[in-house]
């Protein structure tokens, strides 16, 4: 009775663990199928999704090469502005400095006729000067030989006349005066105030041209009752420039 309940437990044991070996053994190979079509899954999978990745990836670097190129045509276009703007200023600064150079050409050619004509007025000044002072001289000398030998004296009055004074003129009679006044008018003519000898004292200037051969010429002057005039014939008209 006993060993039949044992060889039961046994055989029930037995069925038992043949079962589960059975179990296991089916459970494991489920698993292991399931991991092989997993496997497969993913083998199946990889390759699309790896695909996907590399288009992404490309994709991106692609958008960042055009955002580079962009970029650094944004930057070409920025030098080229700015050289650009380099450029104009420097056609500016080169049109500058020839306008400069073309006033400055135009300058020292300006100051170089100055210097021609300062040079022209500085020689004429010089003979004028040196002319002046020979006149000075021969009128120093002339006036005093107007006033001793003639007692010639040559006033300036009003309307800017001359009043010509002569003594020593008659041996007869040294003390006697004669004169008359001289002017020229707006035509450039002489006129004397003389009224007696005024036809007579016009008629010899305009014969003799000029005051200074009028007051040389000695038979001008015996015509006029003046006597004769022994003296140099260049300072009459001297004078008559200092005074007026």
């Amino acid at each position: 009775m006993v060993e039949d309940e044992l060889a039961l437990f046994d055989k029930s044991i037995n069925e038992f663990w043949n079962k589960f070996k059975s179990t296991v053994s089916d459970t494991s190979c489920q698993m292991v199928g399931l991991r092989d079509t997993y496997k497969d899954s993913i083998k199946a999978f990889a390759v699309p999704l790896s695909l996907s990745e590399k288009l992404s990836v490309k994709l991106k670097e692609e958008e960042r090469m055009v955002e580079m190129f962009l970029e650094y045509q944004n930057q070409i276009c920025r030098q080229n502005k700015l050289i650009q703007e380099k450029k104009d200023n420097l056609l500016k600064l080169i049109a500058e400095v020839k306008g400069k150079k073309q006033e400055l050409e135009a300058l020292t050619a300006n100051i170089q006729d100055l210097k021609e004509e300062y040079a022209r007025k500085k020689e004429t000044i010089s003979s004028a000067n040196k002319a002046n002072e020979e006149r000075l001289k021969r009128l120093q000398k002339s006036a005093v030989v107007y006033k001793d030998r003639l007692g010639l004296e040559i006033r300036k009055i009003y309307g800017d006349k001359l009043q010509f004074i002569f003594t020593n003129i008659d041996p007869k009679h040294p003390e006697s005066p004669f004169m008359f006044s001289l002017c020229l008018n707006e035509a450039r003519d002489y006129e004397v105030t003389l009224l007696e000898f005024r036809k007579m004292v016009l008629s010899s200037l305009y014969l003799c041209s000029h005051l200074e051969a009028f007051i040389a010429d000695r038979d001008t002057l015996l015509n006029c009752r003046i006597g004769s005039l022994m003296c140099p014939s260049d300072s009459i008209p001297i004078l008559m420039e200092l005074i007026f």
